[in-house]
């Protein structure tokens, strides 16, 4: 199947600006008959599309952009990408955005979510090193290109694709010194696009940049200890923690600002992108309910808690202790209630267990909650499984996480800023065929219907 335009349209952004109120406890079991439209949602519900800079826009080295740490990862490490792809090109949406922005009015959608890439504004990291014109200058087209259409743009500050230059500089979020460039890259975004930008994002999922980048090493920039992953440098143990920790420094930072120096003015909104699975207890006994806790703690609170509550979940201090990093009372202070609204991005979920960590046991990021994770119960899936080995549908999640989100987060307005299911690559089916898309087409049906269960 040929798609003329480049853009892949595979998340989808469901925004609900709206609290979530009402009692708890509603069972539902979705049919795909069941009707829904826009009408069954409340006012200011907004539908859309995302994705990411490095995902998408190609001219990785044209128009005065640098190198990202992606760029550098995905030439340097071509056997950790499955089919050894770059970003080099991509899509290709930094040249046919009209085309593709066509497509989304189309469509009938409200928004896009898209990522500035900080390397194509500040080559170089720094505003003191110079600032791109052409960069700024597709930002700007792209931005007034949607809002000719009548799309609201989404714009998230930081994907993943640091520039280069401050990986060599000062090893990027593995230093505090990341702070005060990320907070200065942010304000060049505000004064240079915030008339018409009125939804910024600060980060995108920082456990995933965290915990794979990191701890694992599968992502750029590669780091962990030799014996979690295929390594040559890094320490599972502690730096994850620590570029957690900047990270959510340069979150709070970029809130203060925003709100100190832009919000009146401009009158936009600021939140956070995390991402969370849900997890069920795979039996009620009380050591596997409480795993359940930890692991939304390590996944979800990690994150949000600091960011509401200015210091981190309970379980993770009691379990990581003196590796994870210390607020001052003057950052605590600064990262409480720092967001306007609660970006989640939800796929699916898994069984939990309690899990006893032996003595003598290499320390690790990856098993300091202390949970086993399965996408079984007894050989029965926790849902469809799908191509994608981590991805089973388990739509009810979505109302579970939102319900907790509500529940132990001070009912915080949220967004949904990515949802979606990968099919398979099937070149031998006919269009016809492939554009039923039921697999998509019943996910999307049955997390919605949950969402509007949550909403109700």
């Amino acid at each position: 199947m040929e798609i003329k335009s480049p853009l892949l349209f595979c998340l989808l952004v469901l925004i609900m600006t709206h609290y979530l109120g009402g009692a708890r406890g509603v069972k539902c079991s979705p049919q795909h008959s069941d009707q829904l439209s826009r009408s069954s949602f409340p006012d200011g519900f907004v539908f859309g599309a995302a994705s990411s800079s490095y995902q998408y826009e190609g001219e990785a080295f044209g128009d005065g952009r640098k190198p990202s740490m992606w760029d550098t990862f995905t030439h340097k490490h071509p056997e950790k990408i499955e089919d050894h792809s770059t970003g080099d090109v991509a899509n290709d949406f930094y040249h046919h955005y009209k085309e593709d922005i066509s497509l989304m009015k189309d469509i009938g959608l409200d928004a896009f979510r898209f990522s500035i890439s900080w390397p194509r504004v500040l080559p170089s990291g720094k505003i003191s090193a110079g600032v791109n014109p052409l960069g700024v200058k597709f930002y700007n087209d792209l931005i007034d290109s949607l809002l000719s259409k009548g799309l609201q743009p989404y714009v998230t500050l930081f994907h993943w694709d640091i520039p280069q230059a401050l990986i060599d500089e000062y090893g990027g979020f593995l230093s505090q010194n990341i702070v005060d460039d990320f907070r200065n890259y942010a304000d060049f975004c505000f004064r240079t696009f915030g008339d018409r930008v009125k939804h910024w994002l600060t980060l995108n999922e920082p456990y995933q940049f965290t915990v794979f980048g990191y701890a694992t090493g599968v992502y750029a920039p590669g780091r962990c200890s030799n014996y979690i992953g295929n390594c040559t440098c890094g320490n599972s143990a502690t730096e994850p923690y620590l570029v957690g920790h900047h990270q959510i420094l340069s979150h709070g930072a970029t809130i203060k600002l925003y709100r100190e120096r832009y919000k009146a003015s401009q009158k936009g909104q600021i939140g956070v992108t995390l991402n969370s699975n849900w997890f069920v207890p795979i039996s009620q006994n009380v050591a596997n309910r409480k795993a359940a806790l930890r692991a939304l703690d390590f996944m979800l609170g990690w994150f949000l808690h600091p960011m509401t509550y200015g210091e981190y979940p309970k379980n993770m201090l009691s379990l990581v202790k003196k590796r994870l990093p210390k607020f001052t009372k003057t950052q605590s202070k600064m990262l409480r209630n720092s967001y306007d609204f609660a970006g989640i991005n939800y796929y699916t979920s898994h069984y939990v267990a309690n899990a006893v960590l032996l003595t003598g046991v290499n320390l690790s990021m990856t098993t300091d909650s202390r949970v086993i994770l399965s996408n079984e119960k007894n050989g029965v899936p926790i849902g469809q499984p799908t191509v994608l080995s981590w991805l089973y549908v388990y739509p009810k999640g979505i109302r579970e996480l939102m319900l907790y989100i509500k529940d132990n987060y001070g009912n915080p307005p949220i967004v949904i800023t990515e949802n979606g299911v990968a099919d398979a690559n099937n070149s031998t089916l006919p269009v016809k065929e492939a554009l039923k898309d039921n697999l998509r087409i019943m996910y999307h049906h049955d997390h919605l219907t949950y969402l509007l269960k949550a909403i109700k």
